[in-house]
Formats: structure tokens, sequence, C-alpha cells
């Protein structure tokens, strides 16, 4: 007698189990649509997350730099500690350093030039001519901020700063950072986050005209760029005996990483976003299982059977498995539509970046599936007490 393959027996299986979901509508409507929310579900939920990361080393990720000083107490690129300048200056004398820039960073209210409304976003200041954002835009109008009380505006930032960017075309826009008089020549690209709803950028000259307090000699983030050819771990590691204990020393994905951490471990969103994914998949997994089970409760004397015909139990797991692999796909494709429509209804109202590329697709159907699968797994111990003598 000719054996059957695998393959075949699952493409036997799989059959039966569409016969099967087919012949109740409302059922299989109802499992779909149980899949589909908790698609929906995760989709938002690691939207959101993806978004989060993504926006907070927006600002970072512009920087020219090959490693980077912070202050140990500064937790994220938003709220940072200053720190001496003089601990930047003093990594120069490393024969693989090409130049140190400070960068000093700040939150300021922005007073909207047309309803006179302030908002609080970040100002970021170092000396233009060094281009250290590599944003083009910037590098192209880096010559207008040498000019005092000028900046540039992100027009990536939230409507509520005012229409900026329509009204740079009639003239330079003047409006108040921090109470003080500034003229916006351009704009630049950059984003929100999380963390500021907007960005700024003016000469370290302007920026502390606008932060009167601070001083020069106490910086952000000091940034340093290496010789062609030098490596980056390298310089770090002969670095961290000249630099004080007080201060990081990171190179760039060192530096993300930090970042990251926050987010994940420092602040209650990052745990609700995980959470929420969490519980998407345990709600869909409910409703799959409710109705696997009550189907193979409904076709109870068929399994049976089945089995008294000869069907081992393995045919039977398939048969509910081919069932999960059906639900996981047909609710997986109207809800992967239908979370890529919310997310750019979220992008036009939080302006926040949500993208969905494949591999995020490929990861979510990874775990729908999953879900689905340990539904009808947990479905089929119905099946395990069956016996056909008991049955008929």
């Amino acid at each position: 007698m000719k054996s059957v393959s695998l393959a075949q027996q699952f493409h036997f299986a799989g059959r039966l189990a569409w016969r099967q979901m087919v012949f109740s509508r409302a059922k299989l409507l109802a499992a779909v649509l149980g899949v589909m929310f908790a698609c929906v579900l995760v989709y938002i939920q690691t939207g959101f997350r993806d978004a989060l990361y993504a926006s907070v080393i927006l600002a970072p990720s512009k920087i020219d730099g090959d490693l980077f000083l912070i202050h140990r107490q500064t937790e994220a690129f938003w709220r940072t500690i200053p720190f001496a300048r003089a601990e930047l200056y003093r990594t120069m004398a490393h024969p693989d350093i090409k130049e140190v820039i400070p960068l000093y960073m700040g939150l300021a209210p922005f007073k909207n030039p047309q309803d006179h409304t302030k908002r609080t976003l970040t100002i970021y200041g170092y000396d233009p001519l060094t281009h250290l954002m590599t944003m083009p835009e910037v590098i192209a109008q880096s010559a207008q901020l040498i000019d005092p009380d000028t900046g540039l505006f992100d027009k990536a930032s939230r409507p509520e700063f005012g229409p900026i960017a329509g009204l740079l075309p009639k003239g330079p826009v003047v409006t108040e950072i921090n109470d003080r008089a500034v003229t916006l020549r351009g704009t630049f690209v950059l984003g929100g986050s999380f963390a500021s709803d907007g960005n700024v950028i003016v000469s370290d000259n302007n920026f502390f005209r606008i932060f009167s307090a601070r001083a020069p000699e106490q910086i952000d983030l000091g940034v340093i760029r290496l010789k062609a050819g030098a490596d980056p771990v390298a310089v770090q590691a002969s670095l961290r005996q000249r630099v004080s204990p007080d201060v990081y020393l990171f190179t760039f994905p060192e530096m993300k990483q930090h970042e990251f951490d926050y987010w994940q471990k420092n602040v209650p969103v990052g745990f609700i976003f995980g959470f929420g994914t969490v519980m998407g998949l345990v709600v869909g997994m409910i409703i799959v299982y409710q109705i696997l089970f009550t189907d193979i409760a409904t076709h109870l004397n068929q399994y049976a059977t089945l089995t008294a015909m000869g069907y081992t139990f393995r045919y039977l797991f398939m048969v509910v498995l081919a069932s999960s692999l059906i639900l996981a796909v047909l609710g997986f494709v109207p809800g992967t539509l239908l979370a890529w429509v919310l997310y750019q209804v979220v992008e036009t109202n939080i302006f926040l970046p949500m993208p969905m590329p494949v591999l995020k697709m490929i990861s979510i159907f990874s775990m729908i599936l999953v879900m689905c699968t340990l539904s009808g797994a947990l479905a089929m111990q119905k099946l395990r007490a069956v016996d056909p003598a008991e049955m008929f």
C-alpha cells in the first residue's frame, strides 16, 4: 500500500477543516472578527511602541559624530544634565580625534505668532559652521544662524505652534522663545516625539541669548568626530582613561540603547504598549479557543466516527491545526488592511511616524499564528476523551 506523505495528510485535514468551518458561516465570521480584533490591537500597540522608539532617536540620529559624551545622571536625550565643557576638550589630546563640538539643548516656551499662545519645544544650539546636524536643509541655511536672534523652525512640529512654514514665504517670522524675540529664517524637517512637540535650531550664541541663565562652560552633549579610518571602539577604550567617571562616553549604538532603556524600563509608557500587545493576543486566543472548542463539541460524533474508522489522534490534531491556520490567515489579511488605515489616521493626528514594514507584518502574523495554534491545542483536549464506544 502506498504511504501518504505528511503534506498530503495535512492537505486532506485542511480540506475537512475548511468544510467544517464554512458549514456554519456565522461562527466562521465571529472567529475571523475575533482574530481580526486581536490583529488590529497588536498592530496599534506595536505601532505606538515603534513610534515611541523611532521618535526618541530622531534627533540623535541626525547628529554627525562618532563618539558622544553625556552626564551619567542624564536619563534621556530630552532631559539632559549639563556637565563641564572641559571634559570634552580634554579628549582632543588623542591623536585620532579630528574635532569636538559642544551641543546645547533646552526646553523653552514658543509663542504662536498668530494667536500668541505658548507651547514648549526643544531648542538645539551649536556652532552652525560645524554642520553638526546632517539635515541638508539645515546645512544649506546654516549661514543665516550666525545673525543675532535668528533660528530655524521644524515644520514637522505640531500645528499648535502656528503655520510657520506657510508664513515664511512672505518673509522672516518674528516670534518669542522663552520671552525673547527670535526671527525664524527658514525651516527643516525633524519631527516631534513623546517628549517634545517641536524643535528649533539656533547658533550657540543665540542659545545663550534665549537661555540667559545658562553658561557656555556647561554643555548638554559632547560630540566627538574622529579622523578617517579611526576605530570608534578603540578610541573609546583609550579615552575612558582621560574623561571623568561622571560622564558616559558612548558610541552611537550605545547612546541609542541608553535612550531605549530609559523608555522601556523607567517610564510606564513602554510597559503599557507591551502589556497592551500581550492582552490583545490573550483576548484573541480566548475568542478563537471558544470558537474551536464549540466547533469540536458540535462535531464530536463525527470525530468519534473518524476515530472508529481508524483515523489517529494525530490526524484529528491536523484538522484542528488547519482550522487555526485558516482563521489566522482570514483574520490577519483584513486586520492588516484596517491597521494600515488606522496608522494613517494616527500619523495625521499625533505627527509621529508609524511605519508598517514587511518585517513587522511577518512578526505580527507569527504572533497571530501562534495565538491561533495555542487556542487549537487547548481546544484539542476535548478530543482526547472521545471514546467511539460511548458515543454510539
